[in-house]
């Protein structure tokens, strides 16, 4: 009648067992009535919500059943018992078709719901699907069948983002089954998601030296290695599964994913195109190959490829958000029609009721309806905002760690240590602060080679906090003090070596990675001939255009005016302390200053970087590159003024921006009136 799993919040972990009881002994009424009590007190348990909506429909209250399955959403919009319980609401109401399409989004957010691929099989049976499909939703019902115990409620905690149950139940597991491939990529995944990339890694390498002829393990781990920069094994993983089945639109689509992110766009365009012959409405594809092309820098062809995703799947949010984030597309009065009808949809994902928030922001900033936009804006952020795990005191406890652990006495003790090389040029500050400009600018420059934002130093901040979940257990970033001249260079050596991949034959190479201002002292010490540029924008155009902005992954402080502002406030602070313990060492340029004048700056950049001066650095757009930020059209044309005071148009609504970023702040940027 209900799912056996445990709760969302343990402290109601004795009261919802009580409940499951009786709602197993069929008593709903009583059921409802305690839960009713219990959500008084705490209106958000989440599994509390789920058995309310359980009791109601076998209440037969369905209405009431629906709006309540509504309203968990909206507390875990990725909740797959959510999804599962809409599921058996739309049985019970006979919606066969939605039904389905229910318990397919529930086995998306919880690959272990048996219940939902058993009502999988069955429903496309009834639909006539293809026996193909029917005999998948079977084998995923059977292999959940077949697991251990244990394994399955790992899955259930992992889906629901208990991490720290979910781990300690598997390493439980695995100390008695240490061979199990199985247990092995669960604890990887929950090893990634701490951001502890290296355990997850060996984990993996083992689990498929195990298990050579598991093609999930190798998907798995052809993903950790991607996440871990190491992209030449990961093609050689994706070029196995490849030859392994070389007709199979999954190992194509990975391959030319593969090729992307090695810079071979050419080969990869070729392979999504393939997959589109032969699926021409895989709107993923679609999407993807949309990726390559605007990467690459044919924007027309990019086009064509989202809105062919579009079409193909009218509820694809990253379809429209890719087209809004071009920059220069202008959306029609019937896409505009089609995106606010697709957020009147209850059925629509969390995940593309954000990307088509964001994109309707951006349709109504274009025609200059900027409350209208501010509107789909806030609402992108704060259903954003719930998914996200980002805590602005944790933020600022963290760099006021690398503060207190990064002092002028400790550059002094390690000086003179470290990996020599003056390959790098790093260029960090906040997203949306104009680094990809000054990207193009320099990489424009026939000794520098223009790469990507590589996660290389964030990977070895990472290893080097170990096991450490909290600031107070990391050991990151108080061993730097411990490490001797041999391991700083032996990481400033690694870092050279694994960013290779990424160059061409320049001497100089750029990192554009935003967030390594966090650890300008890591890098210092392991490269300390590395050029740093500071990418400065003035506090509201930048926070407000960072607001606006649906990032890919990482970049959770900005969904929400205080959130960025702090950051902002938190990241001058921090760029106030380098400038103090490493004086003369980081180059700051203002964007604001680049574009009122562009030669100066430049030359100012170049004598810094000690290269000579070259026209093509001024003449940057015209540099044939590929540009893989959201910035990559606006790079692509000549400077213009009219972006530097957008945010002034939404000024009306930012008082909570200004109010976080402190009059410190804002001093040194003085608003002036137009």
């Amino acid at each position: 009648m209900v799912d056996n799993v445990t709760t969302n919040t343990d402290d109601h972990l004795e009261e919802n067992l009580a409940v499951q009881k009786m709602i197993q002994a069929g008593k709903f009424v009583q059921a409802l009535e305690r839960l009713s009590l219990l959500l008084k007190t705490d209106p958000k348990v989440a599994d509390a919500i789920y058995m309310k909506a359980v009791c109601l429909r076998y209440l037969k209250r369905y209405d009431e059943a629906a709006r309540t399955i509504e309203s968990l959403k909206a507390v875990v919009p990725e909740f797959g018992r959510a999804y599962q319980e809409q599921g058996h609401l739309y049985r019970a109401t006979q919606q066969p078709i939605k039904a389905l399409n229910a318990f397919q989004k529930a086995c998306q957010y919880n690959p272990a719901l048996f219940a939902s691929w058993i009502a999988q099989s069955e429903l496309l049976s009834l639909v006539n699907a293809p026996q193909q499909e029917i005999n998948v939703a079977k084998a995923q019902a059977e292999r959940i069948k077949t697991l251990p115990k244990a394994l399955v409620a790992v899955t259930n905690l992992l889906a629901e983002k208990r991490l720290m149950k979910a781990e300690n139940l598997c390493r439980h597991y695995l100390q008695s089954n240490p061979k199990d491939t199985e247990g092995m990529r669960l604890l990887a995944d929950i090893a990634e998601k701490y951001g502890a990339m290296e355990e997850a890694e060996f984990l993996l390498e083992s689990a498929v030296e195990f298990d050579q002829k598991s093609i999930q393990l190798r998907l798995d781990y052809l993903q950790i290695l991607r996440r871990r920069q190491k992209l030449e094994d990961a093609y050689k993983q994706a070029q196995y599964l490849y030859k392994r089945e070389p007709k199979s639109p999954t190992f194509q689509a990975q391959l030319a994913i593969c090729h992307m992110q090695l810079g071979r766009f050419d080969e990869a365009i070729e392979l999504f195109e393939t997959v589109k012959a032969r699926e021409p409405k895989n709107f993923a594809n679609l999407t993807s190959l949309g990726h390559a092309l605007k990467t690459k820098g044919d924007n027309e062809a990019g086009i064509a490829a989202y809105k062919a995703a579009c079409d193909a799947r009218p509820d694809h949010g990253e379809a429209y958000f890719s087209l809004a984030n071009l920059k220069t597309y202008k959306f029609t009065d019937g896409e505009m029609d089609v995106m606010k009808a697709q957020l009147d949809t209850p059925d629509l994902t969390y995940r593309d009721r954000v990307h088509f928030l964001f994109a309707l922001g951006k349709a109504y900033e274009d025609r200059k309806l900027y409350k209208e936009s501010f509107d789909y804006y806030e609402q992108g952020n704060t259903l954003g905002r719930i998914q996200m795990r980002y805590e602005a005191d944790k933020m600022t406890l963290e760099l006021e760690a690398q503060a207190n652990v990064c002092t002028a006495e400790l550059f002094d003790k390690q000086k003179g240590r470290g990996c020599m090389a003056p390959d790098p040029i790093f260029i960090v500050g906040l997203p949306r602060a104009g680094s990809t400009l000054l990207e193009q600018i320099i990489a424009s420059h026939s000794l520098v080679d223009g790469t990507q934002e590589l996660g290389n130093i964030l990977s070895l901040a990472h290893k080097l906090r170990g096991r450490g979940r909290t600031i107070e257990d990391a050991e990151y970033p108080r061993i730097l003090h411990d490490l001797d001249a041999e391991q700083l260079k032996k990481f400033g050596e690694q870092f050279i070596e694994d960013t290779r991949i990424h160059r061409k034959t320049a001497p100089y190479f750029i990192d554009k990675m935003p967030n390594n201002f966090r650890h300008i002292g890591l890098i210092n010490l392991i490269l300390p001939n590395a050029k740093i540029i500071d990418a400065r924008r003035h506090p509201m155009a930048c926070c407000f255009s960072g607001f606006k902005q649906h990032f890919a992954e990482g970049q959770e402080f900005t969904y929400g005016l205080e959130n960025v502002g702090s950051y902002y406030r938190d990241y001058v602070k921090m760029m106030d302390h380098w400038d103090a313990v490493l004086p003369n060492k980081i180059l700051r340029v203002q964007y604001e200053d680049v574009v009122a004048d562009t030669e100066t700056q430049v030359r100012r950049i170049l004598e810094y970087l000690g290269l000579p001066f070259e026209q093509a650095c001024l003449e940057f757009h015209k540099t044939k590159r590929s540009v893989r930020t959201a910035s990559s059209e606006q790079v692509r044309q000549p400077i213009f003024k009219s972006g530097l005071e957008q945010w002034r148009n939404f000024e009306p609504w930012l008082d909570p921006l200004k109010e976080a970023l402190g009059p410190e702040i804002m001093a040194r940027y003085p608003i002036k009136t137009r």
